[in-house]
């Protein structure tokens, strides 16, 4: 019994390296290859277009109703103190260090990492990708690069646009709704945030979760199992791989940028 079970141990552990070791070779040739986009744009323009694009609905309306819901329970508990006067340095440097990044990255896992994977996965299971090979056609680099650098460039954008418009939803609560002075709301943001750094660590935070929602979903539908249960399944590790990647990253790189 002992032995049957480390005997299991080990070979889910070998099985687990060998995971990571394709993957790993994965992102050195998505990262070191020669993409393909260098030679046709349009094969970027369009991953572009549906990575990013078509994120863009969900990002908005989620960085408006978070912003307003910051702005809101910011309020009630700056008020205890008299300090709703302080309430857009509270939402700003929320939304910049922490709650832009992390919640834009789970959305973008969620809808455009989940895409990827399942698209990728289609054509593995339809013999696209083994076609392309017996054509003497690299799929890393006519399928895989393109769509892994639409989403290291796309996401950091949709962050910054996340951060901005959450910031207008807590001014709509603060300003509009509780009659904070408009111009206190600003100033407060405006002198308690240091845009330089604020924003860099952010892009920094978002450009790593860029990088590791697009490997992980790149690699869970090139491993796919060719069927629709495998497919299913990998979307479905895809979207917790990433979420679970992200929280803890995002712990190893606040303790980094703001541990001292």
């Amino acid at each position: 019994m002992l032995l049957n079970a480390l005997a299991a141990l080990g070979h889910r552990g070998i099985k687990t390296i060998r995971t990571f070791g394709r993957a790993g070779l994965m992102l050195f040739n998505a990262l070191i290859g020669k993409p393909e986009f260098r030679k046709h744009a349009p094969l970027l323009v369009r991953q572009l277009y549906n990575v990013g694009v078509l994120s863009m609905l969900i990002i908005i309306v989620s960085g408006v109703f978070i912003g307003m819901v910051l702005g809101l329970q910011g309020y009630l508990v700056l008020t205890t103190y008299s300090a709703e006067t302080s309430l857009g340095m509270l939402v700003a440097l929320s939304l910049l260090r922490e709650l832009g990044p992390v919640v834009a990255a789970l959305l973008f896992a969620g809808r455009a990492g989940s895409a990827l994977t399942a698209e990728i996965g289609l054509m593995r299971a339809t013999e696209q990708l083994s076609s392309m090979e017996m054509m003497a056609v690299d799929p890393l680099r006519r399928v895989i690069s393109p769509r892994f650098w639409a989403g290291v460039i796309s996401l950091p954008l949709l962050t910054i646009l996340f951060v901005a418009v959450g910031i207008w939803g807590g001014s709509l609560v603060g300003v509009q709704w509780k009659g904070i002075d408009a111009g206190f709301y600003w100033s407060a943001m405006q002198s308690a945030v240091d845009w330089r750094m604020d924003l860099i660590n952010c892009l920094i935070k978002s450009a790593v979760f860029a990088v590791t929602i697009t490997w992980i979903a790149l690699f869970n539908g090139y491993d796919a199992i060719p069927t629709s249960a495998g497919i299913s399944r990998a979307t479905t590790r895809t979207v917790v791989h990433s979420s679970l990647a992200i929280l803890a990253l995002d712990f190893v790189l606040t303790a980094l940028m703001f541990g001292n």
